[in-house]
């Protein structure tokens, strides 16, 4: 790990007007300043490690684990990568979340919204108390936290020309419901619309904004659910007979934070091995 490069370009101004030109370089397939949010260990570590082992500098983002995210750190190729610890639940969290990152790598090339809540909240056996309470947890870390990383990245991308990336990491439950966890299909949802909404927008700019949606796939997190007659169950849901790897979901993303991937933007991928198909 190298010492923190200074940010090459100041923290961009709310109130500054910035007007769409002519990126000023070509969108690099290597060397891009990474943001991953979420990284300490499952899906975000798998991509950090895949970025880094791209060539690629990254921020490690964590929030409470800092000891796993130093393990992630620790695992990636190369040099020059950052941990960018934070509470993404408030903007003011996210914005000293994106100042540590853009400040440790030099500036901001990809952001990748993964950090996530997922808490179980059925409605018929959850008080109004803890819906509530489980209902603004999701919201603020699932949909606001990749609105804001989404705004303080961007902004730092059209001050640095040469067009972006942003993929965000939705979900298969955001079209296929999620019964007992229903504000994590609602905010995925919410964020797969948000993506559409900023590719639209960002465009002109030369940045990309993509979300992929998986279905089930490993992590440390649901391994003890993959064990036994649920295990077998969940399997059963794709026609190929098992769930996908972290780093199958970090492949696609990977594509879609690459030069190739420009007119892709606006799309929501789906990575669930035909285990719900739409139209």
């Amino acid at each position: 790990m190298t010492s923190p490069t200074p940010s090459s370009s100041p923290t961009p101004s709310s109130s500054t007007e910035l007007t769409p030109s002519a990126p000023a370089r070509t969108f690099p397939p290597t060397d891009r300043r990474v943001l991953v949010s979420g990284a300490s260990r499952g899906l975000g570590r798998a991509l950090a490690q895949a970025f880094a082992a791209n060539g690629d500098r990254v921020a490690v983002h964590f929030g409470s684990r800092r000891e796993e995210a130093e393990e992630t750190l620790a695992s990636l190729a190369g040099s020059g990568h950052v941990l960018a610890g934070g509470d993404l639940s408030t903007p003011a969290g996210a914005r000293a979340v994106a100042d540590a990152a853009a400040g440790g790598i030099g500036g901001l090339d990809v952001l990748v919204n993964n950090a996530a809540v997922n808490l179980p909240h059925p409605l018929a056996t959850t008080s109004y108390e803890d819906w509530a309470g489980a209902w603004q947890s999701h919201v603020s870390v699932n949909l606001l936290a990749t609105a804001n990383l989404s705004h303080l990245a961007a902004r730092r991308m059209i001050e640095q020309g040469g067009g972006g990336r942003i993929v965000n990491v939705g979900s298969r439950g955001a079209f296929r419901g999620e019964p007992d966890h229903p504000a994590y299909g609602a905010t995925k949802a919410a964020v797969h619309a948000l993506g559409q909404s900023l590719a639209v927008h960002l465009a002109p700019y030369g940045i990309g904004v993509a979300s992929v949606a998986p279905g089930f796939f490993e992590t440390e997190r649901v391994a003890h659910r993959l064990s036994g007659a649920e295990g077998e169950a969940i399997r059963a849901q794709s026609p190929f007979g098992r769930v996908a790897s972290a780093d199958e979901i970090a492949a696609a993303v990977m594509w879609l934070a690459s030069p190739a991937a420009e007119w892709a933007s606006g799309t929501v991928l789906d990575l669930n091995g035909a285990s719900y198909l739409r139209t």
